[in-house]
């Protein structure tokens, strides 16, 4: 991979973020401002993970400076917690304003070395929105909405939901536009309807769809740190890790059982939700992770079905191509019968509309597994994939609901 082009200017622009950001940790520290320096420190070292990150794959040039600017930075968080727990120390005191200077040269020298080579182009900006798939993001805010009513129990404030939703969308954006950067081969093979991708197609070159899938990522734990809570910005984290990392990158290519494990990215929202309402997680929590978590499997390998052929295209294990339609379809209905009395049994705890919901809702989710089962046709597994995205969107619609009719 080519090192001497320019950084692109989504790239340029987190570069510059994280100088920004640096320099108001110098400054705030300067002025002993407290919680508004943490703040800045919160928001400067995920931009700083990210151009590190983006320099290791695509801009090699870029690694000494980036990583000397997040070294420093957490030199400096470090000693700033030495300094906070002893209330005494003039060395670390020393040593912390240093690093945090140090960090901020860094990153203005990462900035001038991005500027520098030939620039690659950026692309349509409605492929930017496409590289975030909006319709599968609509769903994951559904559910971290959910999660949110739920741990409130009832109407959590206009500007923490709102806050909360940023940050999601921002880590489901972000998470989604790697996906296609690490799936662009696959892509290509499995016919018209991913070939034509953002990355696939050639459209959005992958160097520049990296670095917007990794803004976004930053960004997210930067807004939900310092205007939600740290444990919110962690949980939106690890699910955006799950999915690219061990999801994307290991498990869809490796094992049939991809979308089994690979569920439980999905199933984060709800906690981030939870966690941003409460700043921890408890068993409601928990549920709501659990419904999505079983919830997958079904909804997934209907489209399986659908699609058997091209995911055999593309060499990627799915239950269809590697024990056969007739065992995915017994599967399926299994997952549902489990899905749907789990989601009866926990209205215990979340509430009479939404156990009245679940139980209606569910009925017609395993009438539809099992003519699927029965019948063994194309409309059938197309009715319940689609049915099934509404019915999660309706669950978590009631279980929001259900707190605010008490």
């Amino acid at each position: 991979m080519r090192t001497d082009r320019a950084a692109g200017p989504l790239l340029a622009v987190m570069v510059a973020a994280s100088a920004v950001s640096a320099g108001l940790v110098v400054a705030s520290a300067a002025l002993e401002l407290g919680q508004a320096h943490w703040a800045a420190a919160l928001v400067a070292l995920p931009l700083l993970v990210a151009v590190l990150v983006a320099a290791v794959v695509s801009y090699r040039r870029l690694i000494v400076p980036a990583a000397t600017a997040l070294g420093s930075m957490l030199a400096a968080i470090a000693t700033g917690g030495l300094v906070a727990w002893t209330d005494d120390a003039a060395g670390a005191v020393a040593v912390h304003v240093a690093a945090a200077g140090g960090a901020l040269a860094a990153a203005l020298v990462t900035l001038a070395v991005s500027l520098r080579g030939e620039g690659l182009p950026l692309g349509p900006w409605r492929d930017y929105v496409t590289l975030t798939k909006p319709r599968i993001m609509s769903l994951l805010l559904v559910t971290g909405a959910g999660g949110m009513f739920v741990g409130a129990e009832g109407w959590p404030g206009a500007v923490p939901l709102a806050s909360m939703l940023l940050g999601l969308a921002l880590a489901c954006g972000g998470a989604s536009a790697l996906n296609h950067v690490i799936d662009r081969d696959i892509d290509q093979l499995m016919g018209s309807r991913t070939a034509a991708r953002p990355v696939a197609s050639g459209r959005v070159p992958a160097p520049r769809a990296l670095e917007f899938g990794l803004i976004l990522s930053a960004l997210s734990f930067a807004l939900l740190a310092s205007t939600v809570n740290v444990l919110t910005a962690v949980l939106a984290l690890v699910g955006n890790l799950f999915y690219v990392v061990v999801y994307t990158g290991r498990l869809k290519r490796s094992t049939d059982q991809n979308i089994v494990i690979g569920g439980a990215a999905g199933a984060v929202p709800p906690l981030v939700g939870y966690a941003a309402a409460t700043g921890s997680l408890a068993l409601p929590a928990l549920w709501l992770f659990v419904i999505v978590f079983l919830w997958t499997p079904p909804h997934f390998w209907a489209l399986a079905l659908m699609i058997k052929e091209h995911y055999q295209a593309a060499d990627v294990p799915m239950l269809p191509g590697t024990r056969g339609e007739s065992e995915t379809r017994r599967q399926i209905l299994l997952y549902s019968l489990v899905l749907v009395a789990f989601t009866i049994v926990v209205g215990v705890w979340l509430g009479p509309l939404y156990t009245a919901a679940a139980a209606v809702l569910g009925a017609y989710f395993v009438l539809l597994a099992w003519r699927l089962r029965r019948d063994r046709t194309r409309r059938d597994a197309v009715l319940l994939f689609h049915y099934s995205l509404a019915y999660l969107a309706l669950l978590f619609v009631a279980a929001a609901v259900d707190p605010l009719l008490l």
